[in-house]
């Protein structure tokens, strides 16, 4: 099934450790990039956070924002953290002694409640991680509805075009036919029959329609497997709108042209809709 890029998931957390809140925020990208807004008591997480975010993502652009509020109360005791204070220090020649204790990492808090609130993080993340992915799945159920009801659509067109062939046929003998009358000229049965051909052979559409309906069938068979699909469905909203353009300059018929007019349409419908596909 496939899936929408963007979506938005929210949750909150509360233990001894004090509260977290994460929120996700995804939209369409090219590829996969995630932002990463996080406290100070948690960037040495940032690296395992990316990589779980890897593991259920494929695609899209994600902000992912964790804020952190210690609990109420005088806390634990504070220590001065002797290799961030020596780089701030090293960096800095002359500086106000309190200026330096507000640097982040100067000051840490003592006690056990790093490995608990470290634990409450992945947890609370995953858990948004996890309604990111579902509320992204329910955006892209509705997008395989859109997209199928497009790729009816276009089946729909596909089969009056065809219907309409032998007609079309029907009607260029006769209009050749007519001209020749006009002409008042002699002409060899034989050879009007290979220039009738010949023309036949130009204006035939036969070829565009079955691609045509190849590449709605695949569109079908790819929003239905149960992998990422977007840059694929990309590829066949290329491939549709090629063999529409081909079928509208060949047409010498006012109906299929602008049955290739409304194909058209729909396909540049899908192909806004697929650009949010992952």
């Amino acid at each position: 099934m496939i899936a929408s890029m963007t979506g938005f998931a929210r949750r909150e957390t509360t233990g001894e450790f004090g509260t977290l809140v994460c929120e996700l925020r995804s939209v369409n990208h090219r590829f996969l990039e995630a932002g990463f807004r996080l406290p100070d008591e948690l960037r040495a997480a940032e690296g395992e956070l990316r990589a779980r975010l890897a593991l259920q993502l494929r695609r899209g652009k994600v902000d992912c924002t964790i804020t952190y509020r210690r609990p109420p109360g005088p806390g634990g005791a504070l220590e001065v953290d002797p290799v961030a204070l020596e780089r701030v220090l090293a960096a800095v020649r002359v500086v106000n002694a309190l200026d330096v204790l507000r640097w982040p990492g100067v000051l840490r808090e003592d006690g056990g409640s790093g490995e608990q609130l470290l634990a409450a993080a992945y947890a609370v993340f995953g858990a948004t991680l996890e309604e990111l992915a579902a509320a992204r799945a329910r955006e892209g159920a509705r997008l395989r509805e859109l997209l199928e009801q497009r790729c009816a659509g276009l089946e729909a067109l596909v089969a009056e075009v065809r219907a309409r062939l032998p007609e079309m046929q029907a009607r260029m003998r006769v209009r050749l036919d007519e001209r020749l009358a006009e002409l008042t000229a002699s002409v060899d049965p034989e050879r009007l029959e290979q220039e009738l051909a010949l023309l036949l052979q130009r204006l035939d559409v036969d070829e565009e329609l079955e691609r045509l309906a190849g590449h709605i069938s695949e569109v079908r068979r790819v929003i239905g497997a149960g992998e990422p699909a977007g840059r694929r469905l990309d590829f066949l909203m290329q491939e549709l709108n090629r063999e529409a353009n081909t079928l509208s300059s060949k047409s010498q018929d006012l109906e299929t042209t602008r049955s290739a007019v409304d194909m058209k349409v729909l396909i540049e419908q899908m192909r806004e809709q697929v650009q949010n596909a992952e």
